[in-house]
């Protein structure tokens, strides 16, 4: 197995209560980005609580809580005193997870375009301008 250890370029940042959302939901997203980029592997080693705790000067509750919501999604694997790794299979939960919620904003931008009265083909068109611009920043 590969070691992530903490200068192995494990990045998440920037963590801050400045930040929108709680600082473990932030920790969280973080190692879902990096997953989902390729950038954490299956069976990368990531850093202890204590030592992701200090790198990201937060406490050790909040890395203990992101590690044990991305556990719960089946993201990350904790072995009792071996260390905690990228599950296999984390790549396609995580893009699972960010179908659905993609799938949500979806629903409820239609539901606001009805609720201002459009009908479907101006929401499809409202659609086909959002990928259009999405394409041209690329």
């Amino acid at each position: 197995m590969k070691h992530l250890g903490t200068s192995g370029g494990f990045w998440i940042g920037p963590i801050s209560p400045a930040a929108g959302g709680p600082l473990y939901g932030q920790i969280v997203e973080g190692v879902k980005r990096e997953v989902l980029a390729g950038r954490l592997e299956a069976g990368v080693e990531l850093p202890s609580f204590r030592v992701l705790a200090g790198e990201l000067m937060v406490s050790l509750i909040t890395v203990k809580r992101a590690y044990e919501e991305l556990e719960r999604a089946g993201i990350i694997v904790r072995r009792q005193g071996r260390g905690t790794y990228v599950a296999e299979g984390s790549v396609d939960r995580s893009r699972e997870e960010q179908a659905l919620m993609a799938a949500g904003h979806f629903e409820e931008g239609v539901r606001a375009a009805r609720r201002a009265g459009m009908g479907d083909e101006e929401v499809r068109e409202l659609f086909r301008d959002a990928m259009n611009r999405e394409e041209s920043d690329e």
